[in-house]
Protein backbone atom coordinates (compact mmCIF):
# COMPACT_ATOMS: atom_id res chain seq x y z
CA UNK A 1 0.00 0.00 0.00
CA UNK A 2 1.09 3.70 -1.20
CA UNK A 3 1.47 5.78 1.74
CA UNK A 4 3.35 7.90 0.79
CA UNK A 5 4.82 10.06 -2.95
CA UNK A 6 7.79 11.49 -3.47
CA UNK A 7 8.20 13.92 -6.12
CA UNK A 8 11.31 15.07 -8.25
CA UNK A 9 10.75 19.41 -8.73
CA UNK A 10 11.83 20.91 -12.16
CA UNK A 11 10.26 18.96 -15.16
CA UNK A 12 8.20 16.87 -13.03
CA UNK A 13 5.92 19.17 -11.18
CA UNK A 14 6.74 22.54 -13.34
CA UNK A 15 8.21 22.94 -16.92
CA UNK A 16 11.86 24.03 -16.01
CA UNK A 17 13.31 23.71 -19.24
CA UNK A 18 10.86 25.45 -21.12
CA UNK A 19 10.76 28.18 -18.52
CA UNK A 20 14.40 28.16 -18.63
CA UNK A 21 14.90 28.70 -22.49
CA UNK A 22 12.49 31.57 -22.53
CA UNK A 23 14.04 33.77 -19.55
CA UNK A 24 17.46 32.85 -21.74
CA UNK A 25 16.37 34.34 -24.76
CA UNK A 26 14.77 37.03 -23.40
CA UNK A 27 17.57 38.34 -21.45
CA UNK A 28 20.20 37.59 -24.67
CA UNK A 29 17.61 40.19 -26.25
CA UNK A 30 17.86 42.31 -23.90
CA UNK A 31 21.65 42.08 -24.04
CA UNK A 32 21.29 42.70 -27.37
CA UNK A 33 18.89 46.14 -27.58
CA UNK A 34 20.88 48.01 -24.49
CA UNK A 35 24.12 47.60 -27.19
CA UNK A 36 25.88 44.06 -27.00
CA UNK A 37 26.91 43.21 -30.41
CA UNK A 38 26.58 38.91 -30.53
CA UNK A 39 24.55 36.79 -32.48
CA UNK A 40 21.13 35.98 -30.57
CA UNK A 41 21.84 32.30 -31.26
CA UNK A 42 25.20 32.15 -30.66
CA UNK A 43 24.46 33.71 -27.70
CA UNK A 44 22.44 31.37 -26.15
CA UNK A 45 24.45 28.46 -27.44
CA UNK A 46 27.04 30.11 -25.39
CA UNK A 47 25.12 30.92 -22.54
CA UNK A 48 23.64 26.97 -22.11
CA UNK A 49 27.18 25.90 -22.37
CA UNK A 50 28.11 27.85 -19.56
CA UNK A 51 25.13 26.22 -17.59
CA UNK A 52 26.39 23.24 -19.03
CA UNK A 53 29.80 24.07 -17.39
CA UNK A 54 28.81 26.01 -13.73
CA UNK A 55 25.44 24.62 -13.22
CA UNK A 56 21.53 25.66 -13.96
CA UNK A 57 21.41 27.69 -10.46
CA UNK A 58 24.29 29.28 -11.17
CA UNK A 59 23.39 33.04 -9.32
CA UNK A 60 26.18 34.95 -11.04
CA UNK A 61 25.86 33.29 -14.66
CA UNK A 62 25.49 36.45 -16.96
CA UNK A 63 28.22 38.01 -15.31
CA UNK A 64 30.19 34.78 -17.02
CA UNK A 65 28.10 35.18 -19.92
CA UNK A 66 29.73 38.82 -20.75
CA UNK A 67 32.72 38.43 -19.07
CA UNK A 68 33.36 35.62 -21.88
CA UNK A 69 31.99 37.78 -24.94
CA UNK A 70 33.46 41.32 -24.12
CA UNK A 71 36.02 40.37 -21.00
CA UNK A 72 34.27 43.14 -18.99
CA UNK A 73 30.96 43.55 -17.42
CA UNK A 74 28.38 46.50 -18.11
CA UNK A 75 26.21 46.67 -15.43
CA UNK A 76 23.84 48.36 -17.54
CA UNK A 77 23.79 45.44 -20.24
CA UNK A 78 23.65 43.08 -16.94
CA UNK A 79 20.60 44.80 -15.35
CA UNK A 80 18.62 44.56 -18.61
CA UNK A 81 19.46 40.87 -18.79
CA UNK A 82 18.75 40.19 -15.31
CA UNK A 83 15.50 42.65 -15.72
CA UNK A 84 14.16 40.40 -18.72
CA UNK A 85 14.88 37.22 -17.61
CA UNK A 86 12.95 37.36 -14.32
CA UNK A 87 10.06 38.71 -15.63
CA UNK A 88 9.61 36.13 -18.17
CA UNK A 89 10.37 33.57 -15.49
CA UNK A 90 8.12 34.73 -13.55
CA UNK A 91 5.40 34.15 -16.05
CA UNK A 92 6.54 30.58 -16.36
CA UNK A 93 6.18 30.01 -12.44
CA UNK A 94 2.76 27.78 -12.95
CA UNK A 95 2.54 23.73 -12.22
CA UNK A 96 1.65 21.24 -14.98
CA UNK A 97 -1.56 20.75 -16.07
CA UNK A 98 -3.86 18.84 -13.36
CA UNK A 99 -0.88 18.81 -10.66
CA UNK A 100 -3.01 20.89 -8.43
CA UNK A 101 -6.15 18.66 -8.56
CA UNK A 102 -3.70 15.45 -8.36
CA UNK A 103 -2.00 16.87 -5.10
CA UNK A 104 -5.61 17.65 -3.36
CA UNK A 105 -6.38 14.10 -4.07
CA UNK A 106 -3.63 12.72 -2.83
CA UNK A 107 -4.05 14.50 0.11
CA UNK A 108 -7.29 13.73 0.95
CA UNK A 109 -6.48 9.93 0.54
CA UNK A 110 -4.43 10.79 3.66
CA UNK A 111 -0.91 10.11 1.28
CA UNK A 112 1.94 11.91 2.64
CA UNK A 113 3.91 14.28 0.17
CA UNK A 114 7.23 15.35 -0.32
CA UNK A 115 9.77 16.87 -2.64
CA UNK A 116 13.31 15.21 -3.40
CA UNK A 117 15.39 18.29 -5.47
CA UNK A 118 18.88 18.52 -6.37
CA UNK A 119 17.99 22.29 -6.46
CA UNK A 120 19.04 24.67 -3.41
CA UNK A 121 16.52 24.92 -1.09
CA UNK A 122 15.26 28.21 -0.83
CA UNK A 123 14.85 27.96 -4.81
CA UNK A 124 12.50 25.06 -4.60
CA UNK A 125 10.44 26.91 -2.07
CA UNK A 126 10.02 29.71 -4.41
CA UNK A 127 9.24 27.87 -7.23
CA UNK A 128 6.87 25.62 -4.99
CA UNK A 129 5.50 28.48 -3.62
CA UNK A 130 5.41 30.75 -6.39
CA UNK A 131 3.32 27.83 -8.03
CA UNK A 132 1.02 27.67 -4.80
CA UNK A 133 1.53 24.34 -4.12
CA UNK A 134 3.93 24.33 -1.23
CA UNK A 135 1.60 23.50 1.09
CA UNK A 136 0.72 20.15 -0.12
CA UNK A 137 4.26 18.89 1.17
CA UNK A 138 4.82 17.85 4.46
CA UNK A 139 8.36 18.14 3.76
CA UNK A 140 11.28 19.14 0.94
CA UNK A 141 14.53 17.23 0.89
CA UNK A 142 16.71 20.00 -0.83
CA UNK A 143 20.99 19.90 -1.50
CA UNK A 144 21.74 21.30 1.62
CA UNK A 145 19.85 18.48 3.61
CA UNK A 146 22.49 15.72 2.76
CA UNK A 147 25.02 17.57 0.87
CA UNK A 148 24.72 14.85 -2.19
CA UNK A 149 22.88 14.92 -5.34
CA UNK A 150 20.55 11.81 -6.79
CA UNK A 151 21.15 9.14 -7.61
CA UNK A 152 23.06 9.22 -3.78
CA UNK A 153 20.66 7.30 -1.63
CA UNK A 154 21.15 10.60 1.32
CA UNK A 155 18.29 12.20 0.26
CA UNK A 156 15.81 9.45 -0.59
CA UNK A 157 16.71 8.07 3.39
CA UNK A 158 16.49 11.64 4.33
CA UNK A 159 12.55 11.95 3.21
CA UNK A 160 11.72 8.48 4.17
CA UNK A 161 12.96 9.48 7.75
CA UNK A 162 11.22 12.53 7.82
CA UNK A 163 7.75 10.96 6.81
CA UNK A 164 8.33 7.65 8.94
CA UNK A 165 7.33 5.51 6.21
CA UNK A 166 9.01 3.04 4.63
CA UNK A 167 10.78 2.29 1.32
CA UNK A 168 8.15 -0.19 -0.09
CA UNK A 169 4.96 2.12 0.97
CA UNK A 170 6.56 4.48 -1.30
CA UNK A 171 6.65 5.43 -4.54
CA UNK A 172 8.76 7.97 -6.40
CA UNK A 173 7.93 10.42 -9.47
CA UNK A 174 10.77 11.45 -11.26
CA UNK A 175 12.05 12.94 -14.86
CA UNK A 176 15.33 11.42 -14.41
CA UNK A 177 16.02 7.69 -15.41
CA UNK A 178 19.88 8.54 -14.06
CA UNK A 179 18.93 10.21 -10.90
CA UNK A 180 15.29 10.00 -9.61
CA UNK A 181 14.55 6.72 -10.68
CA UNK A 182 18.52 4.83 -10.05
CA UNK A 183 18.17 6.41 -6.72
CA UNK A 184 14.87 5.22 -5.71
CA UNK A 185 15.33 1.92 -6.88
CA UNK A 186 18.91 1.69 -4.92
CA UNK A 187 16.47 1.76 -1.79
CA UNK A 188 13.67 -0.40 -2.81
CA UNK A 189 11.27 2.42 -3.34
CA UNK A 190 8.65 2.09 -6.24
CA UNK A 191 9.45 4.06 -9.34
CA UNK A 192 7.58 6.15 -11.59
CA UNK A 193 8.98 8.05 -14.77
CA UNK A 194 7.51 11.53 -15.91
CA UNK A 195 7.55 10.73 -19.26
CA UNK A 196 5.86 14.30 -20.02
CA UNK A 197 8.86 16.24 -18.22
CA UNK A 198 11.22 13.97 -20.43
CA UNK A 199 9.93 12.32 -23.58
CA UNK A 200 13.40 10.71 -25.33
CA UNK A 201 14.84 8.73 -22.12
CA UNK A 202 13.97 4.94 -21.58
CA UNK A 203 13.33 4.88 -17.87
CA UNK A 204 13.52 1.60 -16.59
CA UNK A 205 10.57 2.47 -13.86
CA UNK A 206 8.44 0.05 -12.51
CA UNK A 207 5.65 2.20 -14.38
CA UNK A 208 5.23 5.22 -16.69
CA UNK A 209 3.21 8.73 -17.05
CA UNK A 210 2.19 10.49 -19.73
CA UNK A 211 0.18 13.46 -17.62
CA UNK A 212 0.60 13.67 -14.03
CA UNK A 213 -3.56 12.71 -13.33
CA UNK A 214 -2.11 9.05 -14.63
CA UNK A 215 -0.73 9.08 -10.77
CA UNK A 216 -4.47 8.57 -9.60
CA UNK A 217 -5.10 5.29 -11.26
CA UNK A 218 -1.69 3.56 -9.86
CA UNK A 219 -2.32 4.81 -6.68
CA UNK A 220 -5.80 2.98 -6.48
Amino acid sequence: MIKAVLFDLDNTLIDFMRMKRNSCESAISAMIDAGLKVNKEKALKLLFQLYDKYGLEDKKIFQKFLMKVTGKIDYRILANAIVAYRNVRSSYMHPYPHTDYVLIKLKSKGIKLAIISDAPKLKAWIRLMAMRIGNFFDVVVAYEDTGQLKPSSLPFEAALRKLKVKPEECLMVGDLPQRDIKGAKKLGIKTCFARYGNPKEKSNADYEINDIEELLELIK
